[in-house]
């Protein structure tokens, strides 16, 4: 092995050498944590009301995403979706589009939406619907305005109006659903229902019956006054609203 050259010695001895960085006693911390600290006081003091909805979506997220900012998630949210139903509707292949939204969180969301569905649904189970009606509404909605696929269901009543059952019976594709009036009224003996809501959604936000819808219901309405059973209304719920066909004067 060769000799060291002066060079070569003269850099060695010259480098000065350098005690190891002391480590921080107190390690600072993420901005977001104070951000949790306060929002959670202002929803604690002030209400719901007071949160605009990406605060209050931000909230949600504290609990999904306990290690990141989640202002910047939920605004993305809401920018890719538009309102805070249409984020808990969403389905959880379109939730994961979203930057920081893995499969976990997704799931989780859909969880808080059943939730939700389920809450609505103990508002009406058991009650007379026909003076209920803003509660039958605000589930139905819910439940379906925010699916990707058309829904036929089915509210079944006893002879005080009351729920007994909430079945969906069809599920079809983006603007179809084949529903059969002998199959509704089948289900209805079977439950000893003596009157049916029916409710679909139209995927496309309009919620504007169609030809179809109206010839369908007329059938199923045809075919129930033979067995003692009344249809009530058909719902048709998009995102944005509902139509009564009733109260378009349609049945």
């Amino acid at each position: 092995m060769g000799t060291m050259s002066d060079d070569e010695r003269s850099f060695f001895s010259e480098a000065p050498i350098r005690p190891p960085a002391k480590a921080s006693a107190i390690e600072e911390k993420p901005h977001y944590l104070g951000h949790r600290d306060r929002l959670r006081e202002r929803f604690a003091s002030a209400g719901p009301d007071a949160l605009p909805d990406y605060e209050l979506l931000e909230l949600l997220l504290f609990r999904l995403i306990p290690r990141a900012d989640t202002k910047p998630v939920a605004k993305a949210l809401l920018a890719r979706f538009g309102t805070l139903a249409e984020v808990l509707g969403a389905p959880v292949g379109l939730l994961q589009e979203v930057k920081g939204i893995g499969p976990a969180v997704a799931l989780d969301l859909k969880v808080v939406a059943a939730t939700a569905q389920r809450m609505a649904r103990s508002e009406i189970l058991g009650r007379e619907l026909l003076s209920s009606w803003t509660q039958v509404l605000d589930y139905c909605r819910s439940a379906m305005a925010f699916e990707q696929r058309e829904q036929f269901r089915i509210l079944f009543l006893d002879k005080k109006n009351a729920l007994i059952a909430d079945e969906v019976q069809q599920v079809g594709t983006v603007d179809h659903t084949p529903v059969y009036p002998r199959e509704v009224v089948k289900r209805a003996l079977e439950l000893s229902a003596t009157a049916i809501i029916l409710v679909h959604n139209h995927p496309s936000g309009d919620p504007t019956p169609s030809r179809a819808d109206i010839e369908m219901t007329k059938e199923i309405i045809d075919a129930g006054k033979r067995l003692g059973i009344s249809v009530h209304d058909h719902i048709i719920i998009g995102k944005k609203g509902y139509s009564s066909m009733k109260g378009l004067l349609l049945i």
